[in-house]
């Protein structure tokens, strides 16, 4: 009856295969992927119904940058736009997920239409700044705050112009406009660059930089 007795030369082997199995962080799944995507865009969708009007602003304010910014921050620069675009298309094929419990392309006439397609870049932008700057090991509350303002800037970059257009005003009537948002648009930055810290304290494996240091 042959032995089961693993040898010597065996050994070696047999050891390096359990040390792997035990000790190497395991890819992330198709599955997992889609669910964190989901997740963030269904959070997306609720930070979109309160939209908050002022007077004569043609845009309302709503969290939607915050769960945009956040996204980017907690997911990276993949998972991040995929899950702000998964809410778009959702909202743009006429589910009311958009600010206000709107839907339809009808809103890429209005003069949040810049806005909106500004989201994805936005968390892009914040994805990519997180993960640079955590490989060369940045305070991740700093970074979070520092890419969290970046992708701020973006989607005024884009939606500012767009708002002056599609509103008929002046661009300098826009960028007033604009201005209203900033101090809330401040609140949400800080707020992401808490909430986004707590959660990598919590599920540390989300972040594509720190899968990669730790498979090192």
């Amino acid at each position: 009856m042959p032995s089961s007795t693993v040898g010597p030369a065996d050994a070696p082997a047999a050891s390096r295969s359990v040390a792997g199995t035990s000790l190497a962080p395991r890819a992330r799944s198709a599955s997992t992927e889609t669910a964190l995507v989901a997740t963030f865009a269904a959070l997306l969708a609720v930070c979109s119904l309160l939209a908050l009007s002022f007077g004569a602003v043609p845009v309302p304010v709503t969290l939607q940058t915050f769960a945009v910014l956040l996204a980017g921050a907690v997911l990276g620069p993949r998972l991040g736009p995929l899950a702000v675009l998964l809410h778009l298309v959702v909202g743009l094929v006429g589910l009311p997920v958009l600010a206000g419990a709107k839907g339809g392309l009808a809103v890429l006439a209005g003069p949040s239409a810049g806005y909106l397609l500004a989201f994805p870049l936005a968390a892009l932008v914040t994805g990519v700044i997180v993960v640079a700057l955590r490989r060369r090991g940045a305070a991740l509350v700093a970074v979070t705050l520092l890419a969290g303002i970046a992708g701020t800037l973006v989607i005024y970059a884009v939606g500012v112009p767009v708002m002056a257009w599609r509103a008929g005003m002046s661009l300098e009537a826009a960028v007033a406009f604009n201005n209203l948002f900033v101090p809330f648009d401040l609140v949400k930055v800080a707020l992401v660059a808490i909430t986004a810290p707590a959660v990598h304290r919590a599920f540390p494996d989300l972040l594509p930089t720190r899968r990669r240091r730790e498979a090192a």
